[in-house]
């Protein structure tokens, strides 16, 4: 079935947002961007409408809706939020997880060196991988309340992917932190899954934090 105009513009202005294509205080008025992309004005809007119930954007004044700002206070915001539903998640994996699902995936993140190292700038495969043991935790924890609140944050979450992926070292040092996560879920470790959430989020904010000024700069070109 053919993609309803509103929904390309939705993937397309978001992921230019998560991107930071279009910078955090960014105007976004309906024609500049329906010429843009290629739509009419209504799709456009109706994907405006989306992407404001997101949160990624917001009116501001009487210069219609902008691109929300990302600060330090709204990270650690994000992060204190993010610990207890994922910390949350982890715990209910690993009580239901269906193990050979998470084998895979340990096979996966063991070999992640060779996608942090084959040469794509933006770690596309890396990230897909990330992606997927999101949705393998998401389906064994089978709390839809939960899932629903993890999903509504991960595209706030998504716009700080880039610090990470500017640092190589820490990218590597975060798929040995996913790695044990894995093993403890596939181990039935409730408590140990949940402890190394923890720590990898912990080691995840003070990454961002370092580099909050780039992440704030109006300046930095994408």
């Amino acid at each position: 079935m053919e993609t309803k105009a509103s929904d390309r513009a939705y993937a397309a202005l978001r992921e230019d947002i998560v991107e930071w294509r279009l910078r955090p205080g960014t105007v976004l008025q309906e024609v500049e961007q329906s010429e843009r992309l290629g739509v009419s004005r209504t799709p456009v809007r109706e994907a405006l409408a989306r992407l404001s119930a997101d949160g990624l954007v917001a009116a501001q004044g009487g210069r219609g809706l902008i691109v929300t700002a990302v600060s330090v206070e709204s990270v650690e915001q994000l992060f204190g939020l993010r610990r207890a539903l994922e910390q949350e998640a982890a715990r209910a994996a690993a009580a239901n997880r269906d193990p050979e699902v998470f084998r895979d995936l340990r096979a996966r993140f063991l070999a992640a060196g060779d996608l942090l190292a084959d040469g794509d700038p933006a770690h596309t495969r890396y990230y897909e991988l990330v992606d997927r043991l999101d949705r393998a935790i998401d389906g064994a924890a089978a709390n839809p309340y939960l899932v629903a609140a993890l999903r509504n944050l991960r595209p706030h979450l998504a716009r700080l992917r880039r610090v990470s992926r500017d640092d190589p070292d820490r990218l590597r040092a975060a798929a040995q932190e996913h790695l044990l996560i894995v093993e403890a879920i596939i181990d039935g470790d409730a408590e140990l899954a949940a402890s190394a959430t923890r720590v990898h989020l912990y080691r995840s904010l003070q990454s961002v934090l370092a580099s909050a000024e780039r992440l704030t700069s109006t300046k930095e070109t994408p």
